[in-house]
């Protein structure tokens, strides 16, 4: 029995929209999501879907999504000739109603439930006396103080592929799961590109996990020391790890015990969040440190931006993710982002053993 002929049952589509309604909106405590989902059925279902989708370099995310549009548009022309118009008009209410369940309970089986677990600022040791603007500029300066050290020999030594998997980024990501003590121990991604890549550079959005085949999406505008540490945000995401805040803190603690590319890439971001943080006054001085090098990169990465994104664009786009995490519970929305500096400077590790080096 196809798919058609399988929702047109009224029962059935009743069932599936009400369990849709259901997941969306009963509360589930966080720590038994932690429990049996993301340290649970989750680590099933990711290694067996990315192993999958990595046999393939096309995102069968694209397949999926210009398949289900094509699919649709065709019924509802199909519907919209044999009329009559209001007709037509409910079975495409319909039809879009109990499809748009059925992915939203394939969302959350597969990976979107991971959105609901304890979150690493209540899973981690974490002081918040130890969030303070002198903290912070201290960090700009240690950021600074690295990323001159590393730039040379991560540009010597060069920068993986865009399209392959860098092995000294995957073992470096399985150690700081393991220090963590959170998280799935993945089978890692291969970055693809997808066919929303002019999308990516005009919204100023670098990457993107796809949530169904549980895939690596990363912008070709991204620049090449960028990458290191966009991967490994993204694998934190197939790790679990969904909050963005979470995802930042987890990709740059995988830089950290990886390569000196990787690990320049994860400094280099790391400076980025800082900066804005402690303001102009305090950022001044601290960047008057930076050497050539990684002063000329944090200026291609201004002018990639100033290039390909688009304000409009990017403001409607952000705007939209910030109601998408809303919705699956991140109280920060697209804020969550900068709740890195947070975690990085309050955090400890399981063992007790500081972040920051």
């Amino acid at each position: 029995m196809g798919t058609a002929g399988f929702v047109r049952f009224p029962l059935i589509r009743a069932v599936l929209v009400a369990v849709a309604a259901a997941a969306a909106l009963v509360p589930v405590p966080a720590r038994l999501v932690d429990r049996l989902y993301s340290g649970g059925l989750y680590t099933r279902v990711q290694p067996a879907l990315t192993t999958i989708s990595n046999l393939t370099p096309i995102a069968l995310f694209d397949v999926l999504a210009i398949t289900v549009v094509g699919v649709w548009a065709a019924l509802a022309w199909r519907d919209i000739r044999r009329g009559p118009r209001g007709r037509a008009a409910g079975r495409v209410l319909i039809r879009t109603a109990t499809w748009t369940a059925a992915f939203y309970v394939a969302f959350l089986a597969a990976w979107g439930l991971n959105y609901r677990r304890v979150p690493l600022v209540d899973a981690l040791p974490f002081d918040a006396s130890r969030v303070t603007s002198a903290a912070a500029r201290d960090a700009a300066a240690v950021s600074v103080e690295r990323v001159n050290a590393l730039h040379d020999g991560a540009h010597a030594s060069g920068w993986p592929a865009a399209d392959a998997i860098d092995g000294d980024l995957a073992a470096g990501f399985r150690r700081a799961i393991v220090e963590l003590g959170r998280g799935a121990a993945i089978v890692p991604a291969r970055p693809k590109r997808s066919v929303l890549d002019l999308y990516f550079r005009r919204a100023g959005v670098d990457g993107m996990t796809d949530p169904l085949f549980l895939e690596t999406l990363v912008s070709s505008g991204v620049l090449p020391f960028e990458r290191p540490f966009v991967v490994a945000h993204e694998w934190s995401h197939l790790a679990g790890f969904a909050d963005e805040g979470d995802a930042n803190f987890v990709g740059w603690l995988a830089c950290m015990r990886s390569s000196i590319a990787s690990q320049y890439s994860g400094w280099l971001f790391l400076y980025e969040q800082l900066a804005p943080a402690i303001g102009p006054r305090d950022a001044a001085p601290i960047a008057a440190r930076l050497a050539d090098g990684p002063r000329a990169d944090l200026r291609a990465i201004r002018n990639r931006f100033v290039r390909q994104v688009s304000p409009r664009v990017a403001a409607a786009g952000w705007r939209a993710y910030d109601a998408y995490l809303r919705a699956n519970r991140v109280e920060g929305g697209a804020n969550s982002y900068a709740l890195v500096v947070r975690l990085v400077l309050g955090a400890r590790l399981p063992s007790g053993a500081p972040v920051l080096p």
